[in-house]
């Protein structure tokens, strides 16, 4: 199966990448803008901001209302979001396609024109509103603060990935206007973004449209480097541990292993030996594990990241009369085994990938952030039509030697839960 989605790229003056991806079939557009920065780049004493600004970009602008964007898109049919990840920020846009200018201007607006609407009241009322977010999905949580830990043990000391996405909220409450205007200045510029327009609309009019609402905007100009550290032995050269005793109702183990960056071709091997491991009823860890009633589930899957390495995630959750060292033994035995892995199983793992990725790009949304995604961390959205040629070349013995180089390792950082009610029992 071959993909051939018809792309167009052009780069304006000032510097913003835009890519146009035509598709006739429905009256449908989607506009996904990914800007480059995300949580690695904010600096010691300063995290948070990018997630923060995921929600300032919803405040207002200087021609756009606050809650505006959301008004407008819903009164044209449409939809919209933002998302933050450790690498990038993006706003996604999908709404019938003669409303296309709608979009394009109110991403323009707030490009351009943030800061003209930009309050202390505003920025005390959404640092409110991410620390509450931060009380809901971490703190009051069981197992919520999981990948806060997790950081810490496989990432170094200065590493710009050791830091949650949702960042401090000491790092918030210290921020003043100032510092959360001068991020915005820095990043949030057209030379650091991507547009993407897929769907009901010709090229060179699309072109046209976006030069007219972003032309005027001035480049940002030259932008630091990714702070702190970025140099770490893939894979660890030494094993971490942490054992946490809290209000769990169950004992649960995660373990995270280094593997190489999204960018590195190394990766396609090591995300379909992942599946072989977690995707799917017919995988190794449901089989093996959670069938015979070994664990109560288990999942395995890839953190694309793209400073450094990646991070593989493994893990499962017993029962209530469960030993968490049984728990985890039973995980790396099953990553000491996959090296062992059938033709079978590398067939049923592509087999669902391509599923997968045929599914997700029928969607316009997800076919605009794949090539948004493509055009920055690659410089080619034409890679989207290689993705399922690029999986189908790959063999038996390259998802074997990625099994064995990544995930038969003893250099893995292991988070065991234990429900504090357990550790009394046995007391």
């Amino acid at each position: 199966m071959s993909l051939d989605i018809q792309i167009h790229r052009r780069r304006l003056d000032n510097g913003l990448d835009v890519v146009v991806a035509p598709d006739r079939a429905v009256p449908v557009v989607a506009v996904n803008l990914w800007y480059g920065v995300g949580s690695r780049n904010e600096r010691a004493g300063r995290t948070g901001f990018a997630h923060l600004f995921e929600h300032m970009m919803f405040q207002g602008s200087k021609n756009v209302p606050k809650n505006g964007h959301f008004e407008f898109m819903e009164r044209a049919g449409g939809s919209l979001n933002g998302s933050t990840w450790f690498d990038r920020t993006n706003y996604y846009d999908t709404l019938p396609s003669h409303q296309l200018d709608l979009a394009l201007w109110l991403e323009a607006d707030r490009m351009g024109w943030l800061l003209d609407s930009m309050s202390q009241e505003k920025l005390d009322n959404q640092r409110d509103v991410v620390k509450n977010e931060k009380r809901e999905r971490y703190d009051n949580q069981p197992y919520g603060d999981w990948m806060e830990r997790m950081q810490r043990l496989v990432w170094p000391e200065g590493h710009p990935y050791r830091h949650t996405v949702i960042g401090s909220m000491e790092d918030l409450d210290a921020a003043d206007l100032e510092d959360v205007s001068g991020f915005f200045r820095t990043w949030y510029v057209p030379d650091n973004a991507v547009l993407t327009i897929a769907g009901d609309v010709e090229a060179e009019d699309a072109f046209t449209r976006v030069e007219r609402f972003f032309g005027e905007i001035p480049a940002g100009g030259e932008r630091p480097g990714v702070p702190g550290s970025t140099d770490l032995p893939v894979p660890m050269t030494e094993g971490r541990r942490e054992v946490v005793t809290a209000e769990v109702p169950l004992p649960r183990v995660f373990l995270g292993l280094r593997i190489p960056p999204f960018t590195d071709p190394a990766f396609d091997a090591v995300d379909v030996a992942a599946g072989v491991l977690g995707s799917g009823r017919a995988c190794r860890l449901y089989a093996r594990l959670v069938r015979t009633g070994v664990v109560r589930d288990a999942f395995a899957y890839p953190f694309p990241l793209v400073t450094g390495a990646s991070v593989l995630l493994v893990g499962a959750t017993g029962f209530e009369t469960s030993d968490p060292d049984d728990i985890e033994r039973a995980l790396v035995e099953q990553l000491e085994d996959l090296p062992n892995l059938s033709e079978t199983e590398v067939e049923r793992a592509l087999a669902l990938e391509e599923a997968r990725t045929a599914r997700q790009l029928e969607r316009l949304e997800a076919r605009a952030d794949r090539l948004s995604m493509y055009a920055q961390l690659f410089d080619r959205p034409e890679r989207v039509n290689e993705d399922l040629a690029r999986l189908r070349a790959l063999t038996v013995d390259d998802i074997r030697d990625a099994a064995r180089t990544w995930f038969a390792t003893p250099n893995r950082a292991t988070l065991t839960f234990v429900p504090s009610g357990a550790s009394e029992e046995q007391e």
